[in-house]
């Protein structure tokens, strides 16, 4: 329960950040992306203690926030991941849900106008969400966990409005929570991926 009250207070601050007025120099963006998983830890181990690794991911998701004059500003970052532990055919239904709301601060090279290349960092919390069928001899259960994301990316805007973004992003949960196991501190949990990603973005 804690944890629930915990991730909801996350979303309703990331709710006032975006609906908050914003400067006029502030710059708005939306960026839809396709991307990938990998290096994950699913907590699920074969009988000699190592982990299935069932390879790369795909994931989707949309990507929108402002920046202040192009450096410092908020974004929010969805992204949904099907078939995040394997193959339904193995591993029955199962998914992924992550929804974040992160600072990102940039670098606007060559200035915020007509075309350009933002470097930047993003990092912040929210909620990270695992969904898993019946998997060998455990049933079926879906956790919200509090965790945290960290990346880095470039945006290329080909002209003012339009361009490409793709970034580099670590996901770690704050606590395990495995099977209907619940530690409610908030020490480092084992659950954890990469995520790379490519799409437009648009301001």
């Amino acid at each position: 329960m804690r944890r629930l009250s915990g991730i909801l207070g996350v979303a309703a601050a990331a709710m006032m950040i975006f609906a908050a007025p914003s400067p006029a120099s502030a710059e708005g963006f939306v960026s839809p992306w396709i991307g990938v998983n990998w290096g994950t830890n699913p907590f699920v181990s074969l009988a000699d203690g190592s982990d299935i690794d069932e390879g790369a991911r795909t994931s989707y998701g949309v990507t929108a926030g402002y920046m202040g004059a192009g450096i410092i500003g908020g974004e929010f970052d969805f992204g949904y991941s099907p078939s995040f532990f394997g193959d339904t055919s193995d591993f029955g239904s199962n998914n992924v849900l992550t929804a974040m709301g992160n600072v990102i601060v940039g670098i606007p090279l060559g200035g915020t106008k007509g075309a350009g290349v933002r470097p930047y960092v993003t990092g912040g919390v929210g909620l990270i969400r695992t969904s898993y069928g019946e998997l060998l001899n455990f049933d079926a259960v879906s956790n919200n966990d509090f965790g945290y994301n960290l990346g880095f990316g470039v945006m290329g805007y080909f002209a003012t409005h339009f361009g490409i973004r793709g970034d580099v992003r670590y996901f770690r949960t704050f606590a395990d929570d495995v099977f209907g196991n619940n530690l409610n501190d908030l020490n480092l949990g084992s659950f954890h991926f990469w995520r790379g990603s490519i799409g437009i973005v648009i301001k």
